[in-house]
Formats: C-alpha cells, structure tokens, sequence
C-alpha cells in the first residue's frame, strides 16, 4: 500500500498508509495521542476522527485540550437534547442542530414547546448525561437513510441536496436515538459536564421565509458547571450591554418599522460618532495614499453582470425598473471603483492606485435574521480598493494589514484571523484561485500573524484575509477584511503599459478598516458598555452648575474656553447629586461643577464617570489635558488618574 503525506500544524510532513484516517495519523504521531484523539481539523474543517485523509491535506489533531473540543461538546449537547425531546414528545420532527459560537440549537417542528417546557426537556437530558450511553458513527446505504427518514421531509430534503451524491450516510447512534450528521462527536454522552437550555425562537427552514417556520430551541454546554457559570454571567452581562438596548437609552440610533426593517435611523448622539469614526478611517486612508471617490447608489444591472454579483448575489439585491430598465441597489462598491480606474489608461509607473469611499450598500437579509446593526438591509462599508502589479501583491496587503492593526490598538480590541478560502459559488478558474490563495497564506506566514483557515468563505471572486474583533467579553465578531481579486480585473478587461510597453492586467484588492460601520459601531457600543473614549463621546464634557447664580459662568465656560469640544450645560432645577447621577447615566465621561466659589475664583471642579473629583482645577490645565486625550485617542477619561 503506498504512502500518502499530510501537514502538520508545525509545518512538518507526515507519512500514513493510503486511506488512513484522522485517528490512524494520530497513532502515528504517538500512541498516547491516539487515545487521546476526539476529532480531527481538516483543511480548516472539523471532522470526525473516523474521517479519510488525502494526500497533501492540512491537519490539526483535536482533544480534550483543543480549543475546538467545545465545539465537538456542543453537538453532542444538541444530539441529547434531541434525544431527550422525543423522548417526551415522540411526534416531535427533527431537522438540524449544528453548534454554535455560544452552544448549540435545534430546528424542529410537530411539537408546540414554550420555555416552561424547557424544564423537563432539562430533566431528561440529565438523565442521558447519567446513563453515559456510547455516541458511535455508522455507516448506512442511502436506500436505508431514506427510509429511516419516510415521515421527516426535512432529512429527507438534506439527503436529496447535501448528500445528493454520497451510496453511505453517516448517522450517529446512542441508546435508543440516531441522527444522521456528519459529527465529530464526543465518545458518550457522560463526557457533557454541564448544559443549559437557554431561549425558544422561530425560524424558518434553510433561512427562507418562503418555507415553514420551524421551533428553534437554544443551548449551551461545558465541560464543567463552574465554566457554565461564568458563561452565564458573561451572558447576563451581555444582555446590559446589548446595542439595541443602549441604543435606545443613550438615543444613538433606531430602527422603526413604518421606515423599513433592517434599515437604521442615527440620532445625533450617533451621527457624532460616527462622523468621528469616519475621520478616524478618512485620515488613516490618506496617510497611506488612498484617494477618495464617490459612486452612486444604483447601477444598471448591466454592470452586476459584468462583474459577477448578478449571477451571485441576485437573490440579495434590491432590484427596480426604471423606464422598461432593471437597475439594482449596490450591494457592493468594487464594480463602481474598476469602472473609474477603466475610464483611463495607467502605466506601470503610476500603480499602485488606490481609491476609498464611506459607501452606502444594500442587501436583502431575511427579515428574521435582521437583528439590530449586527444585520441590516442598509449599511456602509469603509470601502477601499487598490489597483496593483503583481510584484506589489505582498507589500500592499502588508500595509493594509498595518492600518487594520492600528484600528485594533485604537479601540483596545484583540484580533483574531483567518483565511477564507474559495466557496463553492465562484468565479474564476482553478489555476487563479490557488494562485491567490497562495499569496494570501504566503503574506500571513511571513507576517508571523496567527491565523485559522475558513474553507468555503472566501467571496465569489476571491480569497480573503478576515479579521475578527474580539470585544470587552470576549466575543467574536466579524470585521475587517482583504481580499485578492484577479477576476473583477479580468471581466472589466482592465489593463496598464507595463516597462516592456505591452498591456499587462492589475490584480484588484479589497479592503476595509472597520467593514461596515454598522457593525463595527454595534461592537464598539457593546465593548465599551457605552462609556465611549472622550474623542469618541457624542456629548465629552457636560457643565453643571449648583444654582441659576452660576449659569452666566457655565456658558463662558462652554463658549469660550470649551468651545472646540462637544459640550452641553445642565441647566434645569435640579439639585446637584441629581443632575451628577443623570451625567453618569448618560456615560459622559467628564463633569465640570461650578458653584460660587469657582465662579469667583475662574476655576472649575472636575469630576469623571468613575466618580473621582478634583478641586481648584485651572481652566488651561484640564483645557490642555483635553486637548491631549482627544489627540492620542486615549480608551479611558484620564485627568484624575493618580
């Protein structure tokens, strides 16, 4: 039997037997390592230890000490709760229950369930836990799968679709229950050391409202109760600092029904930020050489055919007639950046361009999977696309990845990334997808970046490099991103006069600092709990004076000498500890109180948002402090800082 070669997270090459699998690797590596095996990481894919390995495939081993271990732990908390579900309910109709970020769900219908009974559903899970039964993988004929499933037209959808073109399906047994599922799951169902069911929702089946509206059900699971009970506090924690809530509260934005769904209003507190963030970008993008452009907001469809997303993206678009003419609403930016750079001829000498745009897009999201600003029709994206020869591939992504980092350390947020590799809808031929996958991982390997593989999400037209934000409570959420295109360029025919005086084509890069606005202000309201840094406070500095005696000296104050800062003076009838309670409610991080002794003196006391005070403060040194923590773009209000 001949040999076959796969990689090792180190970079090293390891040879197995032909048809070996995940756990037959493992035992290679080491016998102890083999016992240990729970699943394995396949070219970015986790996979059960059962799995066949190929030549050339990139692996990670997975056990109780890997970070996917949660993941592998959570499906199994999904089989269970299934498990336990037909049990009380035996009319109950399975569909899917994959796990997630935060636990796991399970889609199912036939059943009406409300949270009260979640109890019992909890009751019967334990009592699986406690049994310890075995969770074992088969291999079953696809005559039989389809007659396991002769009453579930929702499996039976799965086997017609998904596994269309698998003789053998792979079903997971325990006791008396079986799914069919692709796995990895944990050895038994013992090993599930704590779980909660957590809410009840609806959705509908494949995400489309055009089918039928299922029950989801909602969980979590750990290896132990004391990391169930801090993700529960991390939990209620999350719900204090969700961004609709404190949308509402600090009046950043809103969403009203009678305007649209999914389509958000910006009050003034939130405009000012985001003009803020805006600069932030703007300035960041002109340092590096970036020229700004502005394109509309609809196209002729004409031109999402020419570039692909017609194809691609029809379903989410927003289309029109207008005069017997189909028009759509952008859902991207980059066809109206290549239509300019083809509007002239370039040289060699002349690349890299590059061009930026605050652009406003449209997508037509589900409605039941609109949610806040994390997932909206209308949002704008801090769009950036350059225009490269080949031999600039390497330092320009360098230099957007530079700029991404900096956004990071500015707000105080850890990155995480990952390369997203070609998905199954794509343009392009084979030979210039591994070529820009390659560069991808060629770039982030001599950058020394940790970084995980995403197979299947690069966009339609070309790899990426995505960059996650992970906030205050150590949450994930998607942000920036680059992209290598060599298909846009090829289907617009753009060209420059390379030093030979032939034509040669550019390679196409997308970018984005914060990748929407939406989104990223969404993570920033949530990281920060709504205590923005001062540069960023809608309202920095409010003026409190302890009598109408002193409101002639709170406006000198915010006229004159704070004039350059956003300032409001606090002047209803109010005693002082309640308008002091009212700014910290508000998040605003400093207060500037004037009584009659400060108004004598021209002096100010200072007190912040943690409740520290200062006396006979001079005007030009907390003026002079202002001025350095809105420069630096400090996280914390810091003048009292000992």
């Amino acid at each position: 039997m001949s040999d076959i070669v796969v990689i090792l997270p180190d970079g090293s090459e390891l040879s197995v037997p032909d048809g070996a699998s995940v756990e037959d690797a493992a035992y290679e590596i080491g016998p102890g390592l083999g016992k240990d095996t729970v699943a394995g990481v396949v070219n970015g894919e986790l996979v059960d230890k059962a799995s066949e390995l190929h030549d050339g495939d990139d692996l990670v081993i997975v056990t109780d000490q890997s970070d996917e271990y949660l993941d592998v732990l959570r499906h199994s908390a999904a089989h269970v709760f299934a498990q336990a579900l037909q049990r009380l309910h035996p009319e109950a109709k399975l569909t899917i229950g994959p796990w997630t970020d935060e636990g796991f769900y399970y889609d199912v219908t036939n059943v009406d369930l409300d949270m009260d009974d979640l109890e019992d559903v909890e009751a019967e899970m334990d009592a699986i836990i406690e049994e310890d039964l075995d969770i074992e993988r088969e291999l079953v004929d696809r005559e039989d799968a389809l007659a396991k499933y002769e009453d579930n037209e929702f499996k039976r959808e799965i086997l017609e679709t998904e596994a269309a073109g698998d003789d053998q399906l792979s079903f997971y047994k325990q006791g008396e229950f079986e799914d069919l599922c692709k796995g990895p799951h944990v050895e038994s169902t013992g090993e599930i050391g704590a779980f909660k069911l957590l809410n009840i929702s609806s959705a509908y089946w494949r995400g489309d409202e055009e089918n039928e509206t299922l029950t989801r059900v909602y969980g979590t699971a750990f290896a132990s109760e004391s990391d169930l009970h801090d993700f529960l506090e991390m939990r209620e924690e999350a719900k204090e600092r969700d961004h609709r809530k404190l949308g509402q509260e600090l009046e950043l934005f809103s969403i009203d029904e009678t305007t649209g769904p999914g389509l958000p209003l910006y009050h003034p507190n939130g405009k000012r930020i985001l003009d803020e963030l805006a600069d932030f970008a703007k300035q960041l993008n002109l340092d590096a050489g970036y020229d700004p452009v502005e394109t509309p907001h609809l196209f002729r469809t004409e031109l999402w055919k020419k570039s692909g997303h017609y194809e691609n993206y029809v379903d989410d678009m927003f289309l029109l007639d207008v005069n017997d003419e189909e028009y759509g609403l952008k859902p991207m930016n980059c066809p109206g950046h290549a239509t300019i750079f083809d509007q002239r001829s370039w040289s060699y000498r002349d690349l890299p361009v590059r061009y930026f745009e605050d652009g406003k897009v449209y997508r037509k999201e589900q409605r039941g999977e609109l949610s806040g600003l994390s997932r909206v029709w209308s949002f704008t994206i801090d769009d950036g696309h350059l225009f490269v020869r080949p031999d600039q591939i390497e330092d320009e992504i360098n230099l957007i990845i530079e700029n991404i980092l900096e956004v990071f350390d500015t707000f105080g947020l850890d990155a995480e990334v990952a390369l997203a590799t070609r998905p199954e809808k794509s343009v392009g031929s084979d030979e210039i997808w591994e070529q820009a996958e390659t560069q991808l991982r060629a770039v982030l390997d001599d950058s020394g970046i940790d970084y995980g593989i995403e197979a299947g999400d690069g966009a339609f037209y070309g790899p990426k490099i995505d960059f996650a934000f992970k906030d205050a409570l150590g949450r994930k959420w998607d942000g920036p991103t680059v992209q290598l295109d060599f298909n846009m360029p090829d289907r617009f025919d753009l060209s420059y006069t390379g030093e030979d005086n032939e034509e040669h084509q550019p390679v196409m890069i997308h970018r984005a600092l914060y990748g929407s606005y939406e989104r990223f202000f969404m993570v920033l309201i949530e990281h920060f709990n709504g205590k923005f840094p001062f540069w960023l406070a809608p309202e920095q500095v409010r003026i409190l004076p302890i009598s109408d005696d002193q409101l002639g000296y709170a406006k000198r104050l915010k006229n004159r000498d704070f004039g350059d800062f956003r300032v409001e003076i606090e002047d209803r009838s109010w005693t002082l500890g309640r308008k002091i309670r009212e700014a910290q409610e508000d998040r605003v991080p400093y207060m500037i109180i004037v009584g009659g002794d400060e108004a004598e003196t021209q002096t100010i006391s200072v007190r912040d948002r943690k409740e520290r005070e200062a006396k006979d403060v001079e005007i030009e040194d907390f003026r002079a402090h202002l001025e350095a923590e809105r420069e630096e773009k400090r996280e914390e209000p810091d003048f009292l800082d000992e």
